[in-house]
Parts: structure tokens; sequence; C-alpha cells
């Protein structure tokens, strides 16, 4: 895992195996938001599999599959889940996706887009075409 942290509850990583799940709850995470739509990749775990594992684990999850840039109702759907300040772990095939996601949530929240822009860049992802 190559967790990459956003802000101070939220960070994340590539592709997540059901295998993840036990260490991301020992460390503290209280749930797993899969960005990632099923069947991207050959022998990618399906994310009725990721969920198996990480409720298992104790971790509550989510799917909010994007393919490109997210969807405003996608935003909508993070920021719900968001909004708890639970610490969390979102995930996709790089991360990028689920920075994409996280920004666009907290900007519906009123947080400053160069902020969330220099926060991305801070963990090696670049929003500049993310619409915030």
């Amino acid at each position: 895992m190559d967790l990459r942290s956003l802000s101070a509850s939220v960070w994340t990583s590539a592709q997540l195996s059901p295998a993840d799940m036990p260490a991301l709850a020992a460390a503290g995470v209280a749930r797993v938001i899969s960005n990632r739509p099923d069947g991207e990749e050959p022998h990618q775990p399906a994310a009725a599999e990721v969920e198996a594992a990480a409720r298992d684990a104790g971790l509550a999850f989510a799917w909010i599959p994007v393919s490109g840039l997210p969807r405003p109702d996608q935003a909508e759907a993070a920021a719900e889940l968001l909004a708890d300040g639970a610490p969390t772990v979102m995930f996709c095939r790089s991360g990028m996706r689920s920075a994409a996601i996280w920004a666009m949530a907290q900007r519906l929240g009123g947080a400053d887009a160069q902020d969330l822009r220099a926060a991305a860049a801070a963990a090696g992802y670049d929003l500049g075409r993310v619409p915030l």
C-alpha cells in the first residue's frame, strides 16, 4: 500500500486488495471508498470482494466508481460520506481519481480551490484539469 495524505483524515491509494483491509483497520482507518469501476484491468479484484474483506475487518465500505473526471453527483456522494471526518482511504487505479473526487467534495463544502490543489500536489496529484 502507498497511502498518500490529502488531509488529516483522508488518504488515497492505488488499487487495494482484500488482503490490505486488516492492516487498514489496524492502522485506525474506519472507512474505505473505492472509486474504481469493476473490470478496468484483468485480475483486478471486484468491488464486492474488497467490500466483503473490508466489512470482515470492521471497516465501512462505499463504492463510487469513477471513469474520467468525477461527476457532480459523485462528488456529492463523496461529500456526504466524508462529512463525518472518519479516517478514510479512497482508492482507484493510481489514486488520481480519488484525489479529484475528494477535492470536488471538499469544494462543495466551501474549501478553497487553491488549497485543495496544493494538498493534492503535496500528495503527488496534479488537479490542474479538475474543475474546482
